[in-house]
């Protein structure tokens, strides 16, 4: 896969799309809970394309808290400590987990690993550090 279109196909088929513009699709992202009564928990996560100098990357990018509502060296630590991929980054109000990936010749299980692991990190985080499920 190493173009921008064949990339949005395939969350198209693959994902709960909630929002699609040109340069950016948006997913939820659906988690059963561990009991039957367990409410279903959702993750929005945000897929863009990005230039970086001629050239196309995917960042994946999703939102777990707002910035005021935690304590962000408690979450950074907390990231630090369980988190294989994605950073932790400061957007307007929100802390948001992301990762980025070159688009030429990404192959797509370099896609959907790094997509689930980073919803997966920021709904624990959501869920750790805010009690709700607002994303």
């Amino acid at each position: 896969m190493a173009a921008w279109a064949d990339l949005v196909r395939f969350i198209d088929r693959e994902y709960d799309v909630t929002r699609r513009e040109a340069d950016e699709v948006r997913v939820r992202i659906h988690y059963s809970g561990e009991d039957v009564d367990d409410d279903e928990r959702t993750q929005i996560a945000v897929v863009a394309r990005e230039d970086v100098d001629g050239q196309e990357w995917v960042q994946i990018a999703t939102p777990f808290a707002r910035v005021g509502d935690v304590d962000v060296r408690q979450v950074l630590a907390e990231i630090g400590a369980t988190t294989v991929v994605g950073g932790a980054v400061i957007m307007g109000e929100y802390l948001v987990l992301r990762h980025s990936l070159p688009l030429q010749n990404l192959d797509i299980n370099e896609f959907v690993e790094p997509l689930e692991l980073v919803a997966g990190s920021a709904e624990l985080l959501e869920e750790q550090f805010t009690g709700g499920d607002y994303y």
